[in-house]
Parts: C-alpha cells; structure tokens; sequence
C-alpha cells in the first residue's frame, strides 16, 4: 500500500487522542515497501526532501543529500540500532541486545581444535551443539527485535542489512553511515559486556574465530560471502520485496529472516574444522575481538583480528571475514 500523503503534514479538525506517529520508510524491514509515501504525488514533496527514502528508487542526489546528517530522527533512530545491533532496530540498543546474547549462547572455553574420536563424529561435540543453540537463539529473537525496532529504525540490526539497502538504492547515505556507526558501536558495547559477564577472556565466540593453521583466508571468504549472498537475496524476498507484501505480509516476513538466518549461522558453524561459522558483519566480529583484546592465545601468543569487506560490488559487499594472526 502506498500512502498518497502523510497524515501528520495535514491538521484538519480537531484530534481528540494522540495517534502512533510511524515514520514513512521505504528500507523498513519486514513492512515490504507498504510504509511510504508516493514520489509522483505533490503533496509529499516536502516530505521526500526532510526523507529522501522515505519512498524507494532514489536518485544519487537524493542518496547522497547531505542534509541527512542534520536530521535528530537519524540519530535517534541510529541509537536505537546501536543497542539492538544484534537485533536490528535502534542502531544501539537494537546492536548491543543481539550482539550479546547470540554471543553469550555460544560463548565456551577456549580449547584446542580437535578431530572428533567418537562414531558419531562432530554431531556429539560441543562444535555441533554451540551453533545450534545460536542459530535458534538467532531464528527466535531476530524477528522479535524486526518487531520491535522496525516501526522506528526499520528493524536492520545488522550492517550487512543496512550495506544492501543502500546499494539497493532504498536507504539514503547519511542513514546508512548513521546505522554502521550505531551497529558498530552496538557490537563493540555488548563485547565489553561480554567479558564482564564472563568473568575471563577464555572464551571462544562462535562465528568470530578462524584458525589459519586449518583454514585458510580464501576458504574463508568463501564461505562468508556466500553466507551473506544467501542472507541479503532472501531477506530481499520475503522482508523488503512490494510484491510478496501480500503473500507473506508484515508478520511473516520477520519470521523468515530469523530462519535464514538460524539456519546459516548454525549450517555454517560445524562442517569446517577451524571455521566456527559466518560472521556476517564488522559489529559482531568486533565485539568478540574487543572482549578478547590482548587474551593469550593457547600457543602464548596474543591474538588480534583483521575484519576486511569481500572484494565485489553491489548487494555482495556486506560479506565480512575474521582472520586470525599470531602476534610476535
């Protein structure tokens, strides 16, 4: 549904209750374009010029208005993503929640990698049975936090979301610095917490480790950038996709986001000894690493990560990979 004009822009007779003030978004996740505003129409050409995406199909001067980064809505909504960052909506809290507690499900001391001596092989391991229990950590609690956080920041939680809408031209540019910057910080608060609650930085964090001695860099990406292919095409079909608004609506959509997402951070996790799953985004990496900066490794070595984007363009540059390197 498209709305011909914001309602809140006209102040016809009298109001007797407050109304639920729901800000037009074309980059709402889970609301697949049914929240924004009609470009043709005049009457939202003041609209479009406080919110540029507030209908999709930007033009680059649109995109890259700078004016953005003047807006108290985009700040505000980028803290929010920042607490959920981990479970998308204010860059801050929404980031800081997911982060912590997909973390903290699949937080176990930090041991050697080793090749499972029983028939039942990986399946009867603490490999198989971390991951698990975080993909259905993540199936469950992500379409919460979309739930939650949508209405006002759109529900994104993580980078890769908000790198693909950008590309996807339905987010403008000051929104999505705002909501790096906001995931980001949500990623690295809820790694301090981490630690905190802890009480050690002996730990291993599920998707934010790999071991170069097993692994190697290229093997790596690989498995990061498909991943992240897989997470950004079908959170485009279900959650952001007009045309399946109707099919799946506004309730589902959020749901299946949550499945893709299960299934990919728990399929990925266990296959590959030394690869502990996908990472998917520079927030939740840093967050493990700034929980476990300057920890000594098992060989006595301190360890510390490099997070670089996969080369590529378009929809496929969110894909991030964590390498690990012995520091002398």
């Amino acid at each position: 549904m498209v709305v011909a004009y914001l309602p809140q822009t006209e102040f016809e007779g009298d109001h007797t209750s407050l109304e639920p003030a729901i800000p037009p978004f074309a980059g709402r996740l889970g609301g697949n374009q049914d929240f924004i505003v009609d470009r043709n129409d005049p009457k939202n050409v003041d609209v479009l010029e406080k919110v540029p995406d507030a209908a999709p199909c930007m033009t680059l001067a649109e995109i890259f208005d700078l004016r953005g980064f003047l807006s108290v809505d985009l700040w505000k909504f980028a803290m929010l993503e920042c607490i959920g960052k981990d479970s998308f909506d204010w860059p801050f809290v929404a980031s800081l929640m997911n982060v912590f507690i997909s973390s903290w499900v699949t937080t176990h001391p930090l041991s050697k990698t080793t090749s499972p001596q029983t028939e039942a092989g990986v399946y009867a391991t603490v490999t198989f049975f971390s991951p698990l229990f975080g993909g259905i950590t993540n199936l469950l609690l992500t379409p919460l936090l979309i739930y939650t956080f949508s209405p006002s920041s759109g529900g994104h939680i993580s980078p890769t979301i908000t790198l693909a809408t950008f590309f996807a031209r339905i987010i403008s540019f000051p929104r999505m610095i705002l909501y790096l910057a906001g995931q980001t910080l949500g990623g690295a608060l809820a790694g301090f917490a981490l630690h905190s609650a802890y009480g050690t930085r002996e730990f291993t964090v599920g998707g934010c480790h790999i071991d170069t001695s097993m692994v190697s860099a290229n093997d790596g990406l690989v498995i990061e950038f498909i991943a992240c292919l897989i997470l950004i095409f079908l959170a485009f079909g279900v959650a952001l996709d007009p045309r399946q608004g109707k099919v799946f609506g506004p309730a589902t959509g959020p749901w299946f986001v949550g499945v893709v997402l299960g299934i990919t951070s728990w399929g990925t996790a266990f296959t590959r000894e030394g690869y502990i799953g996908a990472s998917w985004a520079t927030g939740s990496v840093c967050r493990a690493r700034l929980s476990l900066l300057h920890r000594p490794t098992l060989d006595g070595d301190a360890e510390f990560a490099v997070t670089g984007l996969s080369p590529g363009g378009g929809p496929e540059l969110p894909p991030d990979s964590t390498f690990l390197y012995n520091h002398d």
